[in-house]
């Protein structure tokens, strides 16, 4: 039977300064700006979506930055860590430009047998750049990141959790999701157990929740083939005893939310329709794209909207 859900589809989180949260993902990280829009929730703010040339789900990295935001603090009940995918050998470039643009970088780490680093973003969100021969993703970058070397999309995602039994419930048993294995305290679970569907759980110990603003992540999604198959896990999850919301048109794809047992906000998106929609596939994230809802409001909300630009050929 074929799986409804088939790995990650966004990872989205809480930014400060716009301009900053471009140039750290487009020219330092080299990313595409697939996507500039509102948030939907609160039109006043951007919405990033980075990613690859199409912003294909698995690879899409969403903001939204909030100019002057507080920063936020790590804890239980929250994403931690942000994983790429980037082709084997790898890391060493990837130190050397990191440190270029000052951004301090951990030593080469190594889990489950594979190699990788860690740093934070200009918000202190934890990130993990994963080194590994696994991924058939062709990857993408604006040139100044070589191809060879250019992130492919998610690796996976850490879950930091006061306890796993009943998240380990949910994702092996409603989420077509299986446990790989455990190693130093981590326990991993995957749908193919590749990369862009590792989803790892790790024990918070200390207990402390974690607050969200400025460089935390607000929620991850999964990723599902289209509109039946989301009502399918819509129907499952909620009688399985798990609040979820209404599905919620997001323009380029449709959304259900709900939280995990841990406190983490899970949303299942569908990989139809995609960025391609509203603009064409050359000149994707261009200009600000505005639900048909907000249209009539287009001049009073762009002016509110601090102005911004890509940076990239600062960043070689």
């Amino acid at each position: 039977m074929k799986p409804l859900i088939t790995g990650i589809h966004h990872i989205t989180a809480i930014a400060g300064n716009p301009q900053a949260n471009i140039d750290f993902y487009t020219g330092i990280l080299g990313l595409r700006l697939v996507k500039k829009t509102i948030n939907f929730d609160a039109p006043g703010v951007y919405h990033f979506y980075f990613g690859d040339e199409l912003g294909r789900p698995g690879t899409v990295f969403t903001t939204f930055p909030f100019a002057g935001a507080r920063k936020g603090a790590k804890g239980a009940g929250e994403v931690t860590y942000t994983a790429f995918s980037v082709p084997s050998g790898s890391l060493d470039y990837w130190m050397e430009r990191l440190k270029k643009y000052g951004i301090p970088v951990s030593d080469i780490l190594t889990r489950f047998g594979d190699q990788l680093i860690r740093f934070e973003d200009h918000d202190s969100m934890g990130i993990e750049l994963i080194a590994n021969d696994q991924d058939d993703r062709a990857g993408w970058s604006y040139g100044q990141v070589p191809i060879e070397h250019s992130i492919k999309g998610f690796y996976g995602a850490t879950l930091n959790l006061r306890a796993k039994d009943l998240t380990e419930k949910l994702l092996t048993e409603h989420m077509d999701y299986h446990f790989i294995g455990q190693e130093n305290g981590r326990f991993r679970y995957g749908t193919a157990g590749k990369p862009g569907d590792i989803v790892d759980i790790v024990i918070d110990k200390s207990g402390n929740r974690g607050v969200q603003s400025a460089g935390t992540v607000h929620h991850i999604a999964f990723r599902t083939e289209n509109a039946a198959s989301q009502l399918q896990v819509q129907e499952i999850l909620m009688r399985n005893g798990y609040q979820v919301t209404e599905v919620k048109d997001r323009s380029y794809f449709t959304s259900i939310y709900f939280r995990e047992p841990g406190g983490v906000l899970f949303e299942v998106a569908t990989d139809e329709p995609g960025f391609a929609i509203d603009e064409e596939e050359a000149h994707l994230g261009e200009l600000i794209k505005l639900p048909e809802w907000a249209e009539p409001n287009r001049k009073k909300l762009e002016e509110s909207l601090a102005p911004i630009k890509l940076n990239v050929e600062e960043y070689d």
